[in-house]
């Protein structure tokens, strides 16, 4: 029987999840940091639990500024903190060595933010969906498909979207023929880019503008992901986001305004790791929000964004990036169903920008997850 049960106390609990195994570990670890102060605590109880590098689950302390990037330091989950795991009946249970396992209580929603493979891409999703945990954010199949770039254009190219032109390299593609692969990409034209095909982040991405630079970037990306998507640059692109809340259960998903991101000078060629996340990059970069935008074009995203969000039938939250050509093409880059989440970060700058501030926003997103039942839906 559990220490707190549900009737003995008068707030839900949520388990905020962060950190994992993938690259991305530490932009987990910024995300769980501003989700952490914004969550109310007269609302709710907290439970920070972190996922070391190495896969393993950990009670976290939580603290905020340990969990950010200090003096260009990345941060990581304590690896030393004690054990943790789901038992019976969503029960969090801590298993410390040569101790008694003692229970926190159950918990009502899970709060996952973790980035990349083995947590954004319906591992984690599966796993509280046989737990029958209730949790924010997109289900396995949507998780998937939203993580796994070939796949996401596949669905966005049946659902009348426009993609642009893309060759997808394999693991066995690049091990069996080489230069099979080389050509499939010359005859895209260059500059492309060059992708690891289930990343984020920007971790791993390469700019190739000849045929010369091509092998070292797709070993970049390699080193991330052994898939590899190369995609053909579009014409004098615009960057332009939109945030989407909803979907399902939780009603009609809702579109933010649309927001321009624009990257210039010190050596960046686009919206990479630096120029995202650390201090150093942010004299490149312009983010706009509200983008200007005629009246019509805007209209056309934020549907497009409505679109491929419910196209791979994401719930709870997603950005959608879309590259706007100097035709005025609305071509479709790409989904992120767990969207970088600091103060800073585009995805709540879009919804501030719609009337929703950062503590709204984790909130809504709360009551989307507890609001919504586990299992087929």
């Amino acid at each position: 029987m559990s220490e707190f049960s549900r009737d003995e106390r008068s707030k839900p609990r949520v388990a905020v999840v962060f950190g994992g195994r993938s690259s991305e570990h530490a932009i987990s670890c910024v995300t769980a940091a501003n989700v952490l102060q914004a969550i109310d605590r007269d609302k709710y109880d907290v439970v920070p639990v972190g996922i070391t590098t190495s896969g393993h689950w950990v009670l976290e302390s939580g603290d905020p500024d340990r969990l950010s990037i200090t003096d260009g330091k990345l941060p990581e989950v304590d690896v030393t903190a004690a054990p943790v795991l789901f038992g019976a009946d969503r029960e969090l249970v801590v298993s410390e060595p040569d101790q008694v396992p003692s229970t926190l209580g159950e918990v009502d929603v899970v709060f996952p933010l973790l980035h990349g493979p083995w947590g954004e891409d319906g591992t984690l999703q599966g796993l509280l969906e046989m737990s029958d945990i209730r949790y924010v954010g997109s289900g396995v199949l949507s998780s998937a498909v939203g993580m796994d770039k070939h796949y996401m254009k596949v669905v966005f190219a049946a659902a009348g979207l426009e993609v642009g032109p893309y060759v997808v390299i394999r693991d066995r593609d690049w091990l069996r023929d080489p230069q099979a692969c080389r050509t499939a990409v010359e005859q895209l034209g260059f500059p492309v880019f060059v992708k690891p095909a289930r990343g984020g982040s920007s971790l791993g991405i390469s700019k190739v503008d000849t045929l010369d630079e091509l092998d070292d970037a797709i070993a970049e990306a390699r080193a991330h992901d052994p898939k590899v998507i190369v995609e053909a640059s579009v014409k004098n692109p615009r960057e332009i986001e939109v945030g989407v809340l909803g979907g399902l259960n939780g009603g009609p998903a809702e579109a933010s305004v649309c927001g321009e991101i624009a990257v210039s000078g010190g050596g960046h060629a686009f919206y990479d790791f630096e120029t995202k996340y650390l201090p150093e990059g942010e004299q490149y970069t312009a983010l706009s929000v509200p983008a200007e935008l005629p009246a019509e074009i805007e209209a056309e995203i934020r549907a497009k964004a409505i679109t491929a969000f419910d196209a791979i039938e994401a719930e709870g939250l997603a950005r959608v990036d879309f590259f706007l050509d100097s035709d005025g093409r609305v071509v479709i880059n790409e989904i992120n169903t767990m969207p970088g989440f600091t103060p800073t970060s585009m995805f709540p700058r879009l919804w501030a920008a719609s009337g929703l501030d950062y503590p709204s926003l984790v909130e809504r997103l709360l009551t989307l997850a507890q609001t919504r039942p586990t299992g087929l839906r």
